[in-house]
């Protein structure tokens, strides 16, 4: 279990990174990435898994809705929490310790970096580097106090109806928007092709980092870390109702980043000694001294 201090009762899964599990089970298919690669092998879990993950998606589709989600923007994107390094935020990252995971033994600043290295190897642009760097830093939600449904999990529209290709879609009946008219209709309160920067998404990891590197990152590192998780859309095509041409086309950012995180896990850990002059080169090209959180 993961062990996270200062938070609440964890939740129904063993650790946050169980829903990456999961999403190796739903989409086993990788592209170069992979290459070499046993994806088979990855997250070999007992079936039992599966009730845990049913459990923590049952919690997500009935509390997270479109009043929650104003909510929790309005808590959290004052960024009046904390403020820290860069270096400092990874610190408390870690103190997110996973021993569930089957993969690997690393913690959470190292699987970000086999992320980021497995990016740069590719020769890809040096802010693709970083926006894997910073992927998964949004789950400093859990140190907050916040449960697992509102920091992981695939990400959707709030504010119009649940697409039926949302995994465990019935569960959307216990959610009170799924019955308010104002917000189970196709778009809601939304307007046809409105624009994916208009729509309110699930609170959670990927939603809080993307605001927090707003300033700072080109457009297409934005979409990787906004939509990383949008598997209802990058994978089951079911909200381009929403989007515009310029959203489909930054949308091939998002496919381009998915498997170096899904695919890049190795039990051989960076050496963050070597690796460490590169990368804080990297963060002040790109980064204040310090980040609000």
């Amino acid at each position: 279990m993961s062990k996270i201090i200062g938070t609440p009762e964890q939740g129904p899964l063993n650790s946050i990174e169980e829903w990456e599990d999961d999403l190796l089970v739903r989409y086993p298919d990788a592209d170069a990435i992979a290459a070499g690669r046993d994806t088979q092998a990855y997250r070999d879990y007992e079936a039992t898994t599966k009730d845990s993950v049913r459990e923590f998606y049952r919690l997500q589709h009935i509390n997270q809705t479109y009043d929650f989600v104003l909510q929790k923007k309005q808590q959290y994107l004052s960024f009046d929490k904390q403020e820290m390094t860069v270096w400092e935020a990874f610190d408390f990252l870690n103190q997110l310790v996973d021993d569930s995971d089957p993969d690997t033994d690393l913690d959470q600043l190292q699987h970000l970096l086999q992320t980021s290295e497995a990016i740069r190897a590719d020769g890809r642009p040096d802010w693709m580097v970083l926006t894997g760097l910073f992927h998964d830093l949004g789950k400093v939600l859990c140190l907050f106090g916040e449960p697992q449904w509102a920091v992981v999990g695939d990400s959707y529209p709030v504010g119009c109806a649940f697409s039926d290709k949302i995994v465990y879609s019935e569960y959307f009946d216990q959610n009170p928007d799924h019955h308010d008219p104002r917000y189970n209709t196709k778009y809601g309160v939304y307007e046809p092709n409105c624009g994916l920067e208009n729509v309110h998404m699930t609170w959670g990891h990927d939603e809080y980092i993307y605001h927090i590197m707003k300033p700072y990152l080109p457009e297409q590192a934005l979409y990787m870390l906004r939509y990383h998780s949008f598997y209802p859309q990058h994978r089951e095509n079911a909200y381009s109702h929403l989007m515009t041409p310029h959203d489909h086309q930054l949308f091939k950012s998002v496919d381009l980043f998915n498997p170096y995180d899904l695919y890049s896990k190795s039990p051989v850990p960076p050496d963050w000694k070597k690796l460490r002059p590169y990368y804080e080169d990297l963060v002040a090209k790109y980064l204040p001294a310090t980040l609000k959180f």
